[in-house]
């Protein structure tokens, strides 16, 4: 499957933000934005047009990489949202949160998304029991989410969750430290979603 290689840093810097890609190392001075706050880029400190279509890519992008998914991805997902009765927008924030690899990110068994995605797609990770694998895997209100009894003692795993404290658990998940075990208390609301992220000029973009 394709998927972005090149540096995750440069990233969090052409959003001009940080969207802590690199787990523990955002939180330090070596993080990107720290030293350098300006786009990469040769013309990168020169003067940024500004339009009306640039501010809605900027904002997909933006989302986009903080969940680490593709455009065709990204697509499917922003379509699933569109199908649904509601807000648009807001179905899309809530389908993005409740994929598996975040909800193992936010449980604070992985450090960053893409380590929660690799400890998914290496079968770490129990769902009600049973092992799952598939990281664009919707949880439910009510799943436990859990890491398998072989892989508690990964080193990634515990220094994760000795770290987790730091960045915080949302208030839609419940953590069991002692038995490595995550509980969806329910779909997360809008407000519970907190992003730097304006996802109504996402959905304008999409609607050209």
């Amino acid at each position: 499957m394709a998927k972005y290689r090149g540096p995750v840093c440069r990233l969090c810097r052409r959003e001009g933000e940080k969207l802590f890609l690199k787990g523990t190392r955002c939180m330090t001075e070596k993080c990107a934005i720290e030293r350098r706050s300006y786009p990469p880029g040769q013309h990168g400190q020169g003067r940024q047009r500004v339009s009306e279509y640039r501010a809605q890519l900027r904002e997909k992008q933006k989302l986009r990489r903080i969940y680490g998914l593709l455009e065709r991805q990204f697509r499917g997902v922003f379509g699933r949202a569109e199908r649904r009765t509601g807000i648009t927008g807001d179905h899309l924030l809530k389908l993005l949160e409740c994929r598996l690899d975040n909800v193992v990110y936010r449980l604070g068994f992985a450090s960053s998304r893409k380590e929660a995605r690799q400890l998914v797609n290496h079968g770490h990770l129990l769902v009600n029991g049973r092992k799952t694998d598939v990281a664009s895997y919707t949880v439910k209100a009510g799943d436990i989410v859990e890491v398998r009894p072989k892989s508690r003692e990964i080193v990634s795993v515990v220094a994760a969750l000795d770290a987790v404290e730091g960045r915080g658990i949302p208030a839609w998940l419940e953590l069991d430290r002692a038995t490595f075990k995550g509980t969806v208390r329910g779909i997360p609301t809008k407000e519970e979603i907190q992003l730097p992220v304006n996802e109504q000029l996402v959905v304008e973009l999409y609607s050209r």
